[in-house]
């Protein structure tokens, strides 16, 4: 794969429920809007001008969908689960869940694909829920390290299984429309707890699934 770049960062628990917990006052419609329209002035152009009368309306409405995770609690979303598995105690993995979130830096797009696995302990989870905690997560300011490890850390701590490891593509647009202009560059991360990470072979046998030649020792 092109421009592979893994990383494993620690993420406790608490910071993430702190995370949770955090709520931000919610500016007016009308100061939103106003506020699109001064940018419009600094831009260089006229908010009043046919073309952009009503460009304050659309954006604050599309901010509303790119930034939904915001109204989301993920651990809710993770809350059903299913014990009745026979037995089943083998790696579950949901490959390629398409995602498109926002840089915290510059607030422009990065999309790609995550892909979900965990080795259950005594409880699964419906895959659709996967793909929905990812889309959570995506729909909020992100950057790409965060947004990984958050995906990860929350379905431990809902499902307690006996490993979670979680893999993330994607182009960012901060790289391919300002600044270094490289396009065709993919950044890769990478967060994985319990036994994807002290386990060799089940970490080894996760990355073959992906076809990434990553972790054959130790992760970083």
């Amino acid at each position: 794969m092109k421009g592979q770049h893994f990383m494993t960062s620690a993420k406790s628990t608490k910071t993430i429920k702190k995370t949770l917990r955090k709520k931000v006052a919610k500016p007016t419609q009308a100061e939103a809007e106003e506020a699109v329209r001064t940018l419009i002035r600094w831009a260089g152009d006229d908010p009043d001008r046919e073309g952009l009368q009503d460009t304050p309306k659309r954006v604050t409405r599309s901010y509303l969908e790119f930034f939904k995770g915001y109204d989301v609690n993920p651990v809710q979303v993770l809350s059903r689960t299913f014990r009745d598995v026979e037995g089943y105690d083998e790696m579950i993995v949901l490959r390629d869940i398409t995602f498109d979130s926002y840089c915290e830096h510059h607030m422009v797009p990065f999309t790609g694909r995550a892909h979900v696995a965990y080795i259950p302990g005594d409880k699964v989870v419906g895959i659709s829920k996967l793909a929905r905690l990812v889309d959570i997560y995506a729909k909020r300011l992100q950057i790409q390290e965060k947004f990984t490890a958050q995906i990860a850390t929350t379905l431990n701590e809902v499902l307690k299984p006996r490993g979670v490891a979680v893999v993330v593509e994607a182009t960012h647009m901060c790289m391919t429309t300002r600044g270094v202009h490289k396009h065709g560059a993919v950044m890769q991360t990478s967060h994985l707890i319990g036994s994807f990470r002290s386990d060799p072979r089940t970490r080894q046998e996760f990355f073959s699934l992906l076809k990434v030649p990553t972790y054959q020792n130790s992760p970083r």
